[in-house]
């Protein structure tokens, strides 16, 4: 995976996507003591169409395969905890293709209802993301429909890489950015973009330390996800590419509760009335936490990065 790949993805779906903004934080924003030095910008990445990042590897993943020759009439069929399946969901349509989404029943009725808002069926059922993509798979080997994984394919990895390509243009004095983590496909594709230029600091639940339990190990290895991001940031294990990224370009990941992401989501809300997603927060919720206490003047970016929630959930 290098930054070409990522400028070709960018290439390829940069006119299907929104060009999401940034919004930099004055110093001491949210009343955090920690940045009264330094900066801090946002990039609001819940504004994305489907309303995540998700449809920037799903629409590569698509294009791409069109593009080769290799989508069957079948369509797309993915597995996800919510918002790759929506994104997936809204591809397909935009490219007028059948799709099919496998999803847990941990999944937020919000989300799946945002995937039947774009036309696809939706399957519920199995425990977590594990068990959903175990009956997809099933399933496309039956259909013959594209398999579209959320996180562990390249063309995935980088389409999710473009939104750093993006965010290095708009803010291009960045020293580190912090990316949420699940399955890892959008912090490798940040960390293949900065190739070490940018420190990327992973950021993870406590209940989904997948990148985190594989770093320990030396090699990814299976987690019990849980807690308040698991439709999101709920994988079982890190990919094995992004893995193998994270090796090279990612610092040592930090680890933040439910209550600092949920401290995160009330203050994105009350301060910019931005309703963010669990997962959509939880790399905000390094800095509350003091999971990542960032150096003098540091200039710290935040991908706030899904945000397919129920307000009634924060308000």
């Amino acid at each position: 995976m290098t930054p070409a790949d990522i400028r070709s993805a960018h290439a390829r779906i940069a006119a299907h996507l929104r060009y999401t903004p940034v919004v930099r934080m004055e110093a001491g924003a949210f009343g955090l003591p920690a940045l009264s030095d330094g900066e801090l910008t946002l990039k609001l990445e819940l504004l994305q169409h489907a309303g995540s990042f998700k449809p920037r590897g799903a629409l590569n993943s698509l294009l791409s395969a069109r593009e080769e020759g290799r989508l069957p009439a079948a369509g797309a069929i993915a597995a996800s905890g919510g918002n790759h399946g929506a994104a997936v969901a809204w591809a397909a349509e935009r490219l007028g293709v059948p799709a099919e989404i496998f999803v847990p029943s941990v999944a937020s009725p919000a989300k799946v209802e945002r995937i039947r808002s774009f036309g696809a069926t939706a399957h519920v059922g199995g425990a977590n993301y594990a068990e959903a993509f175990a009956a997809s798979s099933k399933r496309a080997q039956a259909s013959g429909a594209l398999v579209v994984h959320a996180y562990d394919q390249p063309h995935t990895i980088s389409g999710q890489g473009t939104v750093a390509l993006e965010f290095e243009e708009q803010a291009p004095d960045l020293d580190t950015v912090l990316i949420a983590c699940g399955g890892g496909g959008l912090v490798a594709g940040v960390a293949a973009w900065y190739t070490g230029r940018v420190k990327v600091v992973a950021v993870e639940p406590e209940s989904c330390p997948t990148l985190h339990a594989a770093q320990r190990a030396g090699a990814p290895v299976d987690v019990q996800p849980g807690g308040l991001a698991a439709d999101s940031l709920g994988a079982s294990r890190i990919g094995v590419l992004a893995f193998d990224i994270a090796q090279r370009f990612i610092a040592p990941t930090v680890l933040v509760s439910d209550a600092a992401i949920r401290a995160a989501q009330l203050v994105l809300w009350r301060e910019l009335r931005i309703a963010a997603e669990p997962g959509g927060a939880a790399a905000l919720a390094a800095l509350f936490s003091g999971s990542y206490v960032p150096e003098a003047n540091e200039r710290i970016g935040v991908l706030v990065c899904g945000g397919n929630v129920d307000l009634a959930t924060i308000v």
